[in-house]
């Protein structure tokens, strides 16, 4: 947002969370960084104009576990002037520097209001000198492989490790789709748990890439089925079976639901 415009922008960001028609929706709002003067007004001003209506802060530009704890003691203390829900907000950190990728660990653990770590794609090309101005596509020249993929995984298994979501940033070129979905599918493959949307032709296209197919889903329903029956008394309290020409355990079993749950949760049923 213009420097001109900020004052603005909070208005409408008050007059939005306390619309209609988003009760459904988890709400979020993204803040100046804690690089700018701008991040105390930000907050104090939203979560003053409709902080029960509020669920969580995206906090760009996180380069150390100080900036989500200097956001956590901010929110404590709004909520307790408010009379809001004691860690009723929540906290999504944006990891957009070499400085926050070496800090991952501590800034994952650094509050219990955090929710999710983000990817800042644009910020990290800039700020790591890659050669392009595509912002989720790979670099012209490098190949084959993917640039991202060490940034993907360090906030990956961070995420996993503190228990919190792992959320691919943009892909910047709306009139591309062919090309957004080859980015959403390399980091659902991982096992992201979303990306960020930037227009509505987007969003039918991640949210079809961050749910398991039918098949899927059919397939780990059917293995999880399988490894109840082989470890239940009538199966023969087996710990290790052959089920379709593989060896299934403790460790498949794990897989199969996370695959599961992914699709129950976006209302899948199994087929067949």
């Amino acid at each position: 947002m213009a420097l001109g415009a900020k004052e603005q922008a909070r208005h409408h960001v008050i007059a939005g969370l306390l619309s209609e028609g988003w009760d459904d929706c988890i709400r979020t709002v993204r803040v100046n960084s804690w690089a700018t003067p701008w991040t105390h007004v930000d907050v104090i001003e939203i979560v003053a104009g409709a902080g029960a209506r509020l669920d969580a802060i995206v906090l760009p530009k996180v380069e150390h576990p100080s900036h989500v704890h200097a956001l956590d003691l901010l929110l404590t203390q709004l909520e307790a002037l408010h009379q809001l829900e004691p860690g009723g907000i929540g906290i999504e950190a944006q990891i957009e520097s070499a400085s926050a990728l070496r800090h991952i660990n501590d800034i994952a653990a650094a509050s219990p209001r955090l929710q999710s770590l983000v990817l800042g794609p644009a910020d990290l090309m800039a700020n790591l000198g890659i050669r392009s101005l595509r912002v989720g596509e790979q670099p012209d020249g490098y190949a084959p492989g993917d640039a991202y993929h060490h940034a993907l995984m360090t906030i990956l298994v961070a995420a996993r490790a503190h228990g919190l979501q792992a959320i691919d940033g943009p892909y910047v070129d709306v009139a591309d789709l062919e090309g957004f979905r080859r980015s959403a599918g390399r980091t659902a493959a991982l096992g992201y748990d979303g990306k960020w949307v930037i227009h509505p032709s987007q969003i039918e296209a991640g949210n079809g890439i961050f749910q398991p197919t039918q098949e899927q889903f059919d397939a780990a329903e059917r293995l999880l089925e399988a490894y109840h029956v082989s470890t239940s008394t009538d199966g023969g309290l087996r710990g290790a079976v052959r089920y379709g020409g593989e060896m299934i355990d403790e460790a498949s079993r794990a897989l199969a639901e996370s695959i599961a749950a992914k699709g129950r949760r976006a209302g899948m049923r199994r087929q067949g």
